[in-house]
């Protein structure tokens, strides 16, 4: 069933902008043997908008959720990650356009890296350390606002 956020938002310069309501993502995070903090990125689908880079999995806000209800329903969606699995840590929102569209990134810890199971949106999923995001063709508005999020993670994190 597709919600009431499913829709495109134009600002005045001819940016778009998907979720009629705003759009939320999920920031997940656990910690590892081998890393102080492991990430869930997804590999967007080539079709999707800014397709072909690396994000996280988020989408469309309905009109009746919070940021953290829309960023764990398309965790669920896009990666099959449960929301019973995860501890909500901090919600920022992460680009605010001038039309009063935002962008809030959910912060969440799970315990474990899960495993992960991808839809028609996602090429890969993978888990990945901070180290190695820079790395990766980014979302040109995850690659805007990882500065201030890897900054978070680690705080969170205990790094």
């Amino acid at each position: 069933m597709r919600g009431d956020g499913d829709g495109w938002v134009f600002d005045a310069d001819g940016s778009r902008y998907w979720g009629r309501h705003g759009a939320a993502g999920l920031l997940l995070f656990t910690s590892s043997e081998t890393s102080a903090a492991l990430i869930l990125l997804q590999h967007r689908a080539v079709w999707s908008h800014q397709g072909g880079t690396w994000a996280l999995p988020g989408g469309a806000r309905d009109s009746h959720e919070s940021a953290v209800d829309t960023a764990t329903r398309e965790a669920d969606e896009e990666a099959g990650i449960a929301d019973a699995e995860l501890t909500v840590h901090a919600e920022l929102v992460t680009h605010r356009a001038p039309s009063g569209w935002t962008y809030t990134t959910v912060i969440a810890e799970v315990a474990a890296p899960l495993a992960t199971t991808a839809n028609m949106e996602s090429v890969e999923l993978r888990w990945v350390t901070p180290e190695e995001v820079d790395g990766l063709s980014l979302h040109p508005a995850f690659a805007a606002s990882w500065p201030e999020l890897r900054t978070q993670l680690l705080a969170l994190a205990g790094t």
